[in-house]
């Protein structure tokens, strides 16, 4: 019944996908939590850098992001991020791009939760002589996360789909294997149809297990 998988390392093309998902997670939630900072903060220059990033950066299709950190930075400037090894290399860029793309989603989602913190605390906290980013870091920031458990389970999920536009500069990931089954093998249906369970069965999870989450570590105003 499957025999069309046979010869194809269906869990390896998975398993680059999850990495992909899991390094640009962790590169987006730290760089879209420095933009939130940004975005909120005292000083003009820095939220206009981030309002201008933000809105910029979700405007531009994530293909064409992705394309330009493969033939702008790295064969046009050279960029090989440690390595010389060209899987490697796009591997890197993949995340690179996915990361400077879902960073200003995380951004909104995060700047969405600090405005459901009471501003009375941050004014209070500054009264006692804590600093703005000290405001940000022990005040702000621990009660936004718990608020937008919700919002960044959705980034997360689109960024796990996302991963796929990173065929376009050659990474073997999942929908490149797809791709080169389809174009092999004359099971469109069945092939597609493993795939789209495969993302399924990777993103529905997350979905449910965060939605549990985000119900048990929620504010309680």
């Amino acid at each position: 019944m499957f025999d069309f998988l046979e010869g194809y390392d269906l869990l390896g093309a998975f398993w680059t996908t999850v990495q992909l998902t899991l390094l640009a997670a962790v590169g987006s939630l730290a760089w879209g939590t420095l933009l939130a900072g940004m975005r909120v903060g005292p000083v003009p220059l820095m939220r206009g850098f981030a309002t201008v990033y933000v809105n910029t950066v979700r405007n531009i299709p994530l293909t064409v992001i992705i394309l330009f950190t493969s033939l702008g930075l790295y064969q046009t400037l050279g960029v090989s991020l440690g390595s010389e090894i060209v899987t490697t290399v796009n591997f890197r860029l993949a995340v690179l791009g996915l990361t400077a793309y879902t960073s200003a989603f995380v951004c909104e989602a995060v700047r969405s939760g600090m405005n459901t913190v009471p501003v009375g605390q941050a004014e209070a906290a500054r009264a006692i002589g804590l600093s703005f980013s000290q405001v940000l870091r022990l005040i702000v920031l621990p009660q936004a996360f718990r608020s937008s458990v919700g919002p960044l389970t959705n980034v997360l999920i689109a960024l796990t789909k996302n991963t796929t536009v990173a065929a376009a500069i050659g990474v073997a990931e999942a929908a490149t294997l797809m791709k080169t089954m389809v174009e092999k093998e004359a099971q469109l249906i069945p092939i597609a149809a493993v795939f789209a369970l495969g993302f399924v069965i990777l993103t529905l999870p997350t979905g449910l297990i965060l939605g549990w989450v985000g119900k048990k570590v929620a504010v309680k105003r």
